[in-house]
């Protein structure tokens, strides 16, 4: 009865860690969608090229990249409770400190280590891997509802920042954002103090057959890459995809306002994106992490990115734009939670915190890499467009890579993909 009780007490904590993971990740995205917002506004109070605030993005990138290494080691062995605390103090002091900086050393410090390294560092790759560890069916919808998190930020901040930034300046926004970071950061984070239940074993795998012909024998006896050679590609395929996610993600409304849009509608554009990108990880990613796998809905997502970079270099319309942007968000939407789910379908369950913390360091690297040439390519050029080409030929490697690992780990490509079930 104690048994049954315990077990009835963790099925219904599971999703209180779900609620959790994902407000703690809608507010840990608002100082990227803050920066995005106020790019140009701090550029031209200290008459600095865009260049260096778009450098405040990547510093924070490759800080959280590097922390969510770092805590996924941490959560591994000890739990989520003391890398959530962590951070969410950190993210809101760091946000308090960007609201009083006078050099750009002082940006870069804050955006890399308060808010990237020990802030974001303890939520995109911890929160993920740790609900992967509370869920062992839906996996693709527990990702997405945290990763989601982010999606509705990007639904809510931009025009909320863009509306304080213009009424009171981005300096008291930034002040007033860290210290509601805190408020409401620090309560939650509590939550993560349980720690889940033992993974259910792995059930045992079929010897293969012994000798026969034709297809099946090829199949039997393919072997499939090694976790660490598998982790590496992986890596690979994360930083390509990203390098191209993040021009638009960084430049889409300066883009957009460059093209003669009002701030009103280039902020408008951001949330479109990121309100298909909320649909995308609601409603369509189980669906599809369940029917064709996580590598098979990384090629989906990711090809769908690679019609929306193409098509922001061209058009310059606000229609257009708006349907570009739709584009971007579905790919958006489901490639960064693909990537937890597709470690834990193929890489060992005990090491999933240190190991999806690696695979979204270079993820989040390729996000610093991109952010910070779109600006440097603005600079010289004065116009994004070959930025974003740029862009389409990191996916397109992306897409190559992944469809190398749809042939090694399920056979040939692409019937094998789409044709059997994911648990």
């Amino acid at each position: 009865m104690s048994n049954r009780l315990s077990v009835a007490i963790a099925e219904r904590y599971r999703f209180l860690v779900l609620l959790a993971s994902f407000l703690l990740m809608m507010m840990g995205a608002g100082t990227t969608y803050l920066l995005v917002v106020t790019l140009k506004s701090i550029a031209q109070d200290f008459g600095w090229p865009r260049t260096i605030p778009s450098l405040a993005y990547s510093a924070q990138l490759i800080g959280s990249g590097m922390g969510g290494m770092l805590m996924g080691y941490w959560l591994d062995r000890a739990g989520m409770g003391w890398p959530a605390l962590v951070g969410a103090i950190c993210f809101g002091l760091g946000a308090i400190w960007v609201s009083f900086i006078d050099d750009y050393w002082q940006l870069y410090l804050a955006y890399g280590f308060a808010i990237g390294l020990l802030g974001q560092g303890s939520l995109l790759a911890p929160l993920t891997a740790n609900i992967m560890r509370w869920f062992d069916h839906r996996r693709g919808l527990a990702a997405g509802v945290v990763v989601s998190g982010q999606s509705l930020a990007g639904v809510l901040w931009p025009p909320t920042f863009r509306h304080f930034s213009e009424s009171v300046g981005w300096r008291s926004t930034y002040f007033w954002f860290g210290v509601f970071a805190l408020c409401l950061m620090v309560p939650v984070s509590l939550v993560m103090q349980r720690r889940p239940p033992a993974p259910a074993p792995a059930p045992a795998k079929p010897a293969p057959a012994a000798a026969s012909s034709g297809p099946a024998v090829a199949d039997a006896q393919r072997r499939p890459m090694s976790p660490n050679l598998f982790q590496v590609v992986l890596s690979a395929a994360a930083f390509c995809c990203c390098v191209a996610m993040a021009v638009p993600a960084v430049h889409l409304i300066a883009h957009a306002t460059d093209l003669g849009h009002s701030t009103v509608r280039a902020a408008e554009l951001l949330s479109v994106a990121l309100a298909m990108s909320l649909f995308t990880r609601l409603a369509l990613l189980d669906f599809l992490t369940r029917k064709i796998g996580g590598l098979a809905t990384l090629f989906v997502c990711s090809a769908a990115q690679s019609v929306a970079l193409v098509g922001l270099a061209f058009v310059d319309s606000l229609t257009a734009l708006y349907l570009v942007a739709l584009f971007f968000g579905l790919g958006y939407g489901g490639i960064i939670p693909c990537y937890p789910v597709i470690v834990r379908e193929h890489l060992p369950a005990r090491e999933i915190g240190m190991r999806t913390g690696a695979v979204l360091l270079f993820a989040t690297t390729g996000m610093a890499v991109g952010g910070a040439f779109g600006g440097l390519i603005f600079d010289v050029t004065r116009h994004y467009a070959t930025a974003f080409l740029i862009g389409a030929a990191f996916n397109a490697a992306n897409l190559a890579i992944v469809a190398i690992l749809i042939r090694r780990m399920s056979g040939p490509w692409p019937l094998s993909a789409f044709g059997k079930g994911h648990a």
